[in-house]
């Protein structure tokens, strides 16, 4: 359904949505594009309610194969897409989560918090690695609502630019 807005809209390009396990590497590397990936989204998050103090590892495991690994992997697997066709103009873009910048006061999410702690590092590390292969690939990291039209004005800006990081929050939200 996305696709076709998208097409209808008069975007170009191709989105191409896919199904998969995210905790499993190999459903993820079961991910092809005929034509390659130009721009990543790495959208997918969980949290569990477990506690440092008393949480489960299966759920801290979870929430680590999913919100660190997997992003992870699909940018790897998307930049080696972009540098096998020379493709020097693409974007990884991380959609965050406030958690990623502040630790919020309830023991039950400092787990996630520090999973999604580990994805503003991870975009800033990606961002270091492209610069050092001297390309123009883009990294960037949102966070919180209304992250179309952030999409929309990253993915617009000249290529020489370089939009490391968009923070966004509701009026109302207090941190």
């Amino acid at each position: 359904k996305l696709a076709a807005e998208c097409q209808s809209a008069g975007y170009s390009g191709t989105l191409i949505p896919y199904k998969c396990d995210l905790s499993c590497e190999e459903d993820i590397l079961s991910i092809r594009c005929t034509k390659g990936v130009d721009v990543c989204i790495n959208n997918a998050g969980l949290a569990h309610n477990e506690p440092l103090l008393s949480g489960k590892t299966d759920g801290w495991r979870n929430m680590i194969d999913v919100n660190v690994l997997a992003l992870s992997i699909c940018t790897r697997e998307a930049y080696q897409s972009m540098k096998e066709r020379n493709v020097d103009d693409g974007h990884i873009i991380n959609i965050n989560s406030m958690g990623g910048h502040r630790m919020v006061p309830s023991a039950d999410e400092h787990f996630y918090c520090a999973t999604k702690y580990a994805v503003t590092a991870l975009t800033e590390g990606l961002r270091q690695e492209l610069r050092e292969a001297k390309t123009h690939i883009r990294a960037t990291c949102l966070k919180a609502q209304d992250i179309a039209s952030a999409v929309t004005y990253v993915l617009g800006a000249p290529p020489h630019v370089q939009i490391g990081d968009v923070q966004m929050r509701p009026v109302e939200q207090v941190s």
